[in-house]
């Protein structure tokens, strides 16, 4: 039997891949950090090797974020007759649009604070917050030789830098595959530097196990909505897939399940209920600059590529989704804010106001698409950037607080060790009374303004109804809030008080900048506003 082939040079030619290298470059700056970060950690000295990971990593976020503004104040591009904002790259892989751009743009700011608090050494007395060796027990003779000789894992700067790239490339994600593979590279990272405090070890280690176990299990429910998605479009390509729900070309069945189960995956990813369980148990186990990091970046991030999965590829079935993400958000908010009350750890109780504001979001999101046209749809989006922008600040500076009040066994988390701190400490609480004020939305913070856009866009939209029930809410959730800022003031201390650590230069400049910005985007909004509202639309 003789089969025949066709020669080598009867085949077609393989194109190299076009790769907008300009357009792409911050990703390829912050991938390329995380990597050299890698080789620094094999052949560099110990003795230095951790202001030089440090260095690399705050020298690597800057340049990417200089870069950064320039890919964004060269978005616009002729797109046949009309002016488009961003175009589609990494052949379709890749969406570097306004959103996108202004996203990597908060990502950044985030990681280099993030970075700035992971550097930190002065609070345990010239060493970091992280373990020095993850392998060691507990309690172990190994764990206090690693102390004694002053061991230190420095490994944890490449491992946010790739956390970091994960995040930049979720929230630009033009198909379905990209995005999962997106989705693995911010979280694998996460996972193990959850693990990683230096103090209380096994609430740590308890922590990065539930992550990863509940992580995996919701990126499976993800993975199945993707398969169900081509199998329903035939493509993995939100636009294309845009084109198949909109005609409606599969079964009915196929689609509403695809929905589901992707909605699944991104909704644990911004920990909205019933989604949420991992959240505070996380929040407090973590070493408290990677909650920090979590809490701002992961939340931005998840936001990114839900507004794009479910504009960009599921617009065309918003009658059948809206209804549930309307409960969702409603459940969220009013769960969030309920359970903040009866917390008594600090981080517990921001993590469960991170539930919070991820309903308050969510009702930022469904007013978004309700509108008909694309400025009300635009507006919504640039309300939901601002919105995230603040959060994400005044969460990073409320956790650096924390990382600041201490007793003999470290970072000291129950609020009843709390009470006084206003007399012990002034600035630093009236530092973290501002955070709390900003989170229950209060006039001249940033984040009264990010619950105004939000709900106007919402109450454009014509969801008033869920306006009001956010307002609810909100009432409701200013209650604990206020409650922190009257035990730090009004209460007397208990025993000696709570002990204020003297931060270095890296903590204290993340507050100001937090306190900063927390004020100005209250009184002087009008610039972010602009800029998140020049972002423009998602390509497609």
């Amino acid at each position: 039997m003789i089969a025949t082939f066709a020669s080598a040079t009867d085949l077609p030619p393989i194109s190299a891949p076009d790769i907008e290298y300009s357009l792409l470059a911050p990703v390829f700056i912050i991938a390329g950090v995380a990597v050299l970060g890698v080789i620094v950690e094999a052949f560099w000295p110990r003795s230095s090797r951790f202001l030089v990971q440090a260095g690399i990593a705050v020298l690597g976020i800057v340049a990417a974020f200089a870069d950064t503004i320039w890919v964004f104040v060269h978005l616009d591009k002729l797109d046949g007759s009309r002016l488009a904002r961003g175009q589609v790259a990494a052949e379709g892989a890749l969406a570097v649009d306004g959103p996108g751009v202004f996203a990597w743009g908060i990502l950044l700011i985030f990681g280099l604070l993030s970075m700035l608090l992971f550097a930190e050494r002065r609070l345990e007395g010239g060493l970091s917050g992280f373990t020095g060796r993850a392998a060691d027990a507990p309690g172990s003779a190994s764990e206090a030789e690693a102390i004694k000789h002053r061991v230190e894992h420095t490994e944890v700067f490449p491992l946010a830098l790739f956390a970091l790239v994960g995040m930049m490339l979720f929230a630009t994600s033009n198909d379905l595959l990209t995005m999962f593979v997106a989705l693995e590279v911010l979280s694998l990272p996460l996972y193990l530097l959850c693990g990683l405090a230096r103090r209380r070890r096994l609430m740590s280690q308890e922590a990065a196990l539930k992550y990863f176990l509940l992580g995996a299990f919701s990126s499976v429910f993800f993975l199945y909505g993707i398969a169900l998605t081509y199998g329903y479009a035939g493509s993995f390509r939100l636009s294309d897939i845009d084109v198949a729900v909109t005609n409606r070309t599969g079964g009915e069945n196929m689609l509403l399940a695809a929905t589901a189960l992707m909605a699944v995956g991104l909704l644990f990813k911004i920990g909205a209920v019933p989604f949420h369980t991992w959240t505070p148990d996380v929040y407090q186990g973590a070493p408290t600059p990677v909650t920090a990091f979590m809490a701002a970046g992961t939340k931005a991030a998840a936001f990114l590529a839900l507004l794009r999965v479910f504009f960009v590829a599921f617009g065309g079935s918003s009658w059948d989704w809206r209804p549930i993400i309307v409960a969702i958000a409603i459940i969220t908010m009013f769960l969030g804010a309920v359970v903040s009350i009866s917390q008594t750890d600090v981080k517990r109780m921001l993590a469960y106001s991170s539930i919070a504001h991820a309903g308050f979001l969510l009702v930022g999101f469904v007013g978004a698409y309700a509108g008909s046209q694309d400025s009300s749809r635009i507006t919504s989006t640039s309300s939901i950037l601002f919105y995230l922008t603040v959060y994400g600040v005044s969460s990073i500076g409320a956790f650096a607080v924390v990382t600041l009040v201490r007793d003999s066994g470290g970072e000291t988390t129950h609020l009843s060790k709390w009470a006084g701190l206003g007399k012990t400490s002034p600035v630093l609480a009236g530092s973290f009374a501002l955070f709390m004020l900003s989170f229950a939305g209060i006039p001249l913070t940033g984040g009264f303004i990010g619950k105004w856009t939000v709900f106007s866009a919402a109450w454009s939209g014509g969801f008033w109804w869920l306006v009001v029930i956010g307002v609810l809410v909100s009432a409701l959730a200013a209650y604990f809030y206020v409650r922190v800022i009257v035990l730090m003031f009004f209460t007397d201390p208990v025993g000696e008080g709570p002990t204020v650590a003297v931060p270095s230069v890296l903590t204290t400049t993340v507050l100001a900048v937090a306190v900063i910005a927390t004020l100005g985007l209250g009184i002087i909004p009008g610039p972010l506003l602009d800029l998140a509202q020049h972002a423009g639309a998602f390509v497609r």
